[in-house]
């Protein structure tokens, strides 16, 4: 999933954009309804929300795509939010949620308004993924979610105090976890201390992937997974998009073994060519992803995250 273009499929379905004025759709629960405003147009997110429930079954929707929830000016996704968690009860069949499906065409990261998205989980208990892009103004309380199998969130910055509010949620059935944590001329301030919990792993019984990505702190990250206790029951690890250099990816090599992960993904790298064969390797049976070398000398020695802006 990138912020260039849209994705085809949510939650193993098709995405299907939400046309109130079509003749005909496909049932409710085939496809990831996606929902978006056009620049310009004459109404607003509320609207567009009663016209899909009004149309669409909503007791047999599975997956809800919101894109922009704008008109004409970036505005909060408060009224976004509270429109459809004020419709929970209509929706018992909804499992999978994006909040922020916006390209970068349409809305730079990290002008995207957002606000605070708790009640998409306390309002949805059998909500099993939700995927959020956007970090200013991103609020989250820790939350106890019993079915939530897939959270990740987006940003150009994510704000410290929503990775530590996730840290200290209940979420004992997920299995996938991705931050994109950014950087902190964004309000990316997270640390190194921030991210323990995730790494000890105690409070997510049943995690098997883990994304830290897109940080300027890729090194640290690295670094410290190589001694995390969690590191031993992952299936796949995400440590790309950052800016990973040799020293990072040495400290994976010195580290606990990775000969039993399924991918380890660092694509969007500063990794010199010797490092990249290291790895390559060492890790025989893992597929690991160096694509999007970037080069320190290309840019006057200066390292930059994949999304930032």
């Amino acid at each position: 999933m990138t912020v260039s273009q849209h994705p085809d499929r949510f939650h193993d379905l098709p995405i299907h954009p939400f046309d109130p004025t079509a003749a005909a759709r496909p049932a409710a629960g085939e496809v990831a309804w996606r929902l978006a405003l056009e620049y310009d147009t004459d109404h607003d997110f509320d609207r567009l929300w009663k016209a899909f429930l009004d149309a669409v079954d909503p007791a047999g929707v599975r997956a809800v795509v919101i894109g922009p929830w704008w008109q004409d000016g970036y505005v909060s996704v408060a009224a976004a939010v509270a429109a459809v968690t004020a419709d929970a009860a209509r929706l018992p069949a909804l499992e999978a949620l994006f909040l922020g499906d916006v390209t970068f065409d349409e809305c730079e990261i990290s002008w995207m308004e957002m606000d605070d998205v708790t009640p998409l989980l306390t309002a949805f208990p059998g909500l099993t993924e939700l995927t959020v892009r956007g970090g200013m103004d991103l609020v989250l309380a820790p939350v106890r979610h019993d079915r939530l199998t897939a959270l990740r969130f987006e940003a150009g910055g994510l704000p410290a105090a929503v990775v530590r509010a996730v840290a200290a949620s209940e979420l004992p059935a997920l299995e996938r976890l991705t931050l994109w944590l950014g950087t902190d001329e964004y309000g990316g301030d997270t640390t190194i201390d921030d991210l323990a919990p995730f790494l000890d792993g105690a409070r997510l019984p049943s995690l098997r992937h883990l994304g830290l990505a897109n940080s300027d702190i890729q090194d640290e990250i690295a670094s410290a997974v190589a001694h995390a206790p969690v590191v031993a029951r992952l299936e796949s690890l995400d440590l790309s998009m950052g800016v990973l250099s040799d020293e990072g990816a040495a400290a994976l090599l010195e580290g606990q073994p990775l000969t039993h992960l399924r991918s380890l993904d660092l694509h969007h790298h500063y990794l010199g060519e010797e490092m990249q064969q290291r790895l390559t390797e060492a890790l025989p049976g893992v597929e690991v992803d160096l694509g999007d070398a970037e080069d320190d000398d290309e840019d006057d020695g200066w390292r930059y995250v994949a999304v930032a802006e």
